[in-house]
């Protein structure tokens, strides 16, 4: 697994201070401490909601980058929730 970061955070605190910057977009991006950047199944849900919940909102979620060691994958360009 994993282990994405929104366990741990609502998606309201996510966009908490993109909508006091009144931001039009935001980039996700978290870590994966085993070095792996593949996506888990709770990454793809988690993105999923934060993308309706950016529409809901008016703030386009363009990508989310997962970080592994020296390495980065994009699951916008993986069309993983997208």
């Amino acid at each position: 697994m994993g282990g994405c970061l929104f366990h741990i955070m609502r998606v309201c605190e996510l966009f908490r201070l993109p909508l006091q910057l009144n931001s039009a977009a935001i980039i996700v991006a978290h870590n994966h401490p085993s070095g792996g950047i593949q996506a888990s199944p709770e990454d793809i849900d988690v993105t999923r909601s934060l993308i309706q919940s950016g529409e809901l909102l008016q703030i386009e979620v363009l990508d989310h980058l997962i970080i592994g060691q020296g390495v980065w994958m994009s699951m916008r360009e993986r069309q993983l929730a997208w």
